[in-house]
């Protein structure tokens, strides 16, 4: 039972370090181009414009 008493707010905290972590991402804009970086990767540097 005295295992429980530590392992449960550690996971909270874990789960709240991730949601900060996750709405911190959201706020700087890290999935506003999901299709850009596929599309970087299959285009040639020649094919891109200038």
């Amino acid at each position: 039972m005295t295992a429980l008493e530590y392992l449960i707010p550690i996971s909270l905290i874990l789960g709240a370090i991730g949601l900060v972590a996750f709405l911190w991402s959201l706020k700087s804009g890290q999935y506003q181009d999901l299709d850009g970086a596929g599309a970087r990767i299959i285009l040639d540097d020649e094919d891109r414009p200038e």
